[in-house]
């Protein structure tokens, strides 16, 4: 099989992860005979410092005629106040990408390996855990209108407009369905419809797609707040869960405690002709050169552009290789008891290339 892929690095440890996710992702080609070129591209904080765009043109039309994009990590404290201008921080530059791209459907699996003694569940609440959270990612309080200004009594306020059309909501609910029929049947929507009228909209449009086209798959309701509380005291109890924007990050950032670590966590964002795949950590600057990011969540998300492709037996070697590297335990030190028995980014990406190399 032939693919394109273009590759963002982008910040931080971006870099570190991509170059072992290459590495998994070669080995895969060589061992299966595809053909796999790759178009590196600047993007996030590079891209600011050499072209004053943290996405510019040149980097979103590659990415438009690409089969997929891969990318490392977006983001720099050193810009978190750079107000003057908009759209000049790196994460301005991601959600360009992703509303250019109609990238609206971010998928993010949820899975604990019972391997790694790091999260602080109790290990008898951890046993099978496999739900996925299916997060629309081009709409809400992200993309809403907002700005600052100065009122009558002379002080500042600010807004942020959160907005969704049936439209949007359909077609993020519709693949939620999908996905929930060929797993469990179980769907949770997770929404603050006590209090938001986008959230209340929400539940009558995923309600009246329930009902009339899946009424083999079980819907159910839960607030934000609660919905924390429950993955944290019983997650076994979820399958799929649907959310907005901004809820879907909350919750995917919160369900890393499951796993033991965010360095495990990949992530899909998929469109109707485009497809992103990305870990879900952030770019973890205080990491960066010291070769101690975990790239297993990059490189899942590589096995999750594999599936993408079509290419299921490829996707298993991956996670079977990245199941054995954390039963030998030649893990990073996020997910070791004992860092001192930790191992390099570098060494946990050759043991998975070594992996794939012996076991096809």
């Amino acid at each position: 099989m032939k693919k394109n892929i273009v590759v963002m690095e982008g910040d931080g440890i971006g870099p570190e992860v991509i170059k072992q996710t290459l590495k998994v992702l070669n080995s895969i080609q060589n061992r299966f005979d595809h053909d796999f070129s790759y178009k590196k591209v600047l993007s996030g904080v590079k891209s600011i410092e050499k072209l004053g765009d943290p996405m510019p043109k040149k980097t979103l039309k590659e990415c438009l005629k690409s089969d997929a994009i891969l990318l490392g990590s977006i983001g720099d404290p050193k810009y978190d106040h750079y107000n003057t201008r908009r759209g000049m921080r790196p994460e301005d530059g991601l959600l360009k990408l992703r509303k250019e791209m109609g990238l609206y459907c971010n998928i993010r699996p949820i899975i604990n390996y019972s391997i790694i003694d790091k999260s602080p569940i109790k290990k008898e609440k951890l046993k099978g855990i496999n739900f996925v959270i299916y997060r629309e990612l081009t709409g809400g309080i992200y993309f809403g209108k907002k700005g600052v200004y100065i009122n009558e009594r002379n002080e500042k306020v600010a807004y942020d407009h959160c907005i969704y059309s049936t439209k949007e909501i359909e077609r993020i609910g519709k693949k939620a369905f999908e996905a929930a029929r060929m797993r469990r049947k179980k769907i949770t929507l997770v929404d603050k419809a006590n209090v938001l009228e986008t959230s209340r909209l929400w539940r009558e449009v995923i309600k009246r797609i329930g009902l009339s086209c899946y009424p083999d798959v079980k819907l159910e309701f839960l607030y934000i707040d609660h919905a924390i509380m429950k993955i944290l005291l019983n997650p076994i109890k979820f399958d799929v869960i649907l959310t907005d924007n901004m809820f879907g990050d909350i919750l995917s950032d919160g369900a890393s405690v499951i796993t033991g670590s965010l360095g495990l966590l990949p992530s899909a964002s998929i469109g109707k002709n485009n497809s992103l795949f990305e870990p879900v950590h952030g770019s973890y600057p205080e990491a960066k050169g010291k070769n101690i990011a975990n790239p297993l969540g990059s490189i899942l998300s590589a096995s999750m552009m594999l599936e993408h492709f079509g290419l299921n037996k490829e996707k298993k070697i991956v996670e079977k290789a990245v199941k054995s590297s954390m039963e030998e335990k030649i893990c990073t030190s996020d997910l070791m008891t004992n860092e001192k028995c930790s191992y390099t980014t570098e060494e946990v990406g050759d043991y998975i290339e070594k992996y794939i190399k012996i076991h096809c």
